[in-house]
């Protein structure tokens, strides 16, 4: 990376970046490891963790050129990040849950915000916004949770989602577009509080529904090839039996 940066020789992309150009691909890299990881392909994870290493090192060499820091502070900063926040295994042992370990793991970190002075003055205050919205969405609703604001059962957030749809149908209705923006984020964000009930990850499971909708999508297209036609010599009633057909493969071979 550092013959890659050096404006002497070096490659004039690379040397043109700077941390905001290169966020992107940083984001891009963890999604991608996320799909190896889903695909269990591990030659492929092999790989992807090391495209998302390189994104790492990037910024690293960036920061050493501006005299901020360099990689090693970056892997030592980790270090002792994970000592500080793990005392039950490195200072003192005990029989800490999971669970236990998380409701820590939120204080130690508020200690640590505190010690840098940021003290935040809302319980949600630190949620990283530049979260997908919907992971966004389920922090926020944790965060809540501590101090007793959620539902006691999954089949009240049912009944909630149910009137969150109603409100969106008035707001439809209306043809406002604002309010109809506006109860749609309402219901989405009541979706994303059902996951946590159910302890189910919204956005693994809407990439497990989208690859399945591209599996059985591709199962239409070559049926439709097969039959030497295309798409629009088919009525809406037709593809839907052949999606159905598209359901009853994906079952049998999944």
């Amino acid at each position: 990376m550092d013959n890659l940066r050096n404006p002497d020789g070096g490659c004039p992309w690379d040397v043109e970046q700077d941390y905001k150009s290169i966020a992107p691909y940083t984001i891009e890299e963890a999604y991608e490891v996320v799909d190896a990881i889903e695909r269990h392909d591990l030659q492929d994870l092999r790989d992807e963790l090391g495209d998302l290493l390189l994104q790492v090192v990037f910024h690293a060499q960036m920061a050493r050129e501006a005299g901020d820091f360099d990689f090693s502070d970056v892997v030592e900063a980790i270090c002792n990040k994970m000592v500080r926040r793990h005392p039950h295994v490195f200072e003192q042992s005990d029989d800490r849950t999971s669970e236990e370990q998380l409701v820590a793991w939120e204080d130690i970190k508020a200690e640590e915000r505190a010690s840098k002075g940021k003290v935040a003055t809302g319980l949600l205050d630190d949620v990283p916004v530049a979260l997908p919205a919907m992971t966004r969405a389920v922090k926020l609703q944790k965060r809540a949770a501590r101090v007793g604001f959620d539902w006691q059962d999954a089949r009240d957030v049912i009944a909630k989602i149910a009137e969150e749809a109603t409100e969106l149908s008035d707001a439809m209705a209306s043809g406002d577009a604002d309010a109809i923006e506006d109860e749609f984020g309402d219901l989405l964000f009541t979706i994303a509080n059902l996951s946590r009930h159910l302890k189910v990850d919204p956005e693994k499971a809407l990439r497990r529904t989208n690859q399945k909708f591209c599996t059985r999508f591709n199962y239409i297209e070559e049926h439709i090839a097969g039959d030497g036609k295309k798409f629009e010599d088919y009525t809406l009633a037709e593809l839907e039996d052949i999606w159905q057909q598209a359901k009853t493969a994906d079952r049998e071979t999944g």
